[in-house]
């Protein structure tokens, strides 16, 4: 089993103050030393834009630095494209990231470790599976 690491299950990960993210930062962890997690690069984007200082842009590139990214090819764009689509047709709504992220995970079998809730409505529609946090 691979899992495609959502952008909140990341920020979780990073952050310093302990919250609800506890549950999701041990889980990234479980997965992360069972070498199942994969990145691909506008989540990568999302996890280093908006950091406020250089030093914490360097800390948070050096760590994903160990996850290389996942090809993304011409027909990832297309089917996100396809899969934008079909969900606005059956009125659900989504980033244009989720559905990359949807495509790339469908073309791969990667499951998709999210704590966005927008992904349940996708999967309704879309050939996408979720990662369930019960592996510890």
């Amino acid at each position: 089993m691979r899992v495609l690491a959502d952008t909140p299950v990341w920020s979780a990960a990073f952050r310093r103050a302990r919250d609800y993210s506890d549950r999701t930062r041990r889980e990234l962890e479980w997965l992360i030393e069972h070498g199942a997690v994969t990145m691909i690069g506008p989540i990568r984007q999302e996890l280093l834009s908006g950091i406020r200082t250089p030093a914490q842009v360097e800390e948070v590139r050096a760590a994903l630095r160990h996850f290389p990214d996942q090809p993304i090819l011409a027909e990832d764009y297309e089917r996100a494209a396809e899969f934008f689509n079909t969900c606005r047709a059956a009125g659900v709504q989504g980033s244009m990231t989720d559905f990359l992220i949807c495509a790339v995970a469908s073309r791969h079998g990667l499951e998709i470790f999210t704590t966005d809730a927008d992904f349940g409505r996708y999967r309704g529609h879309l050939p996408i599976a979720l990662y369930a946090a019960e592996q510890q």
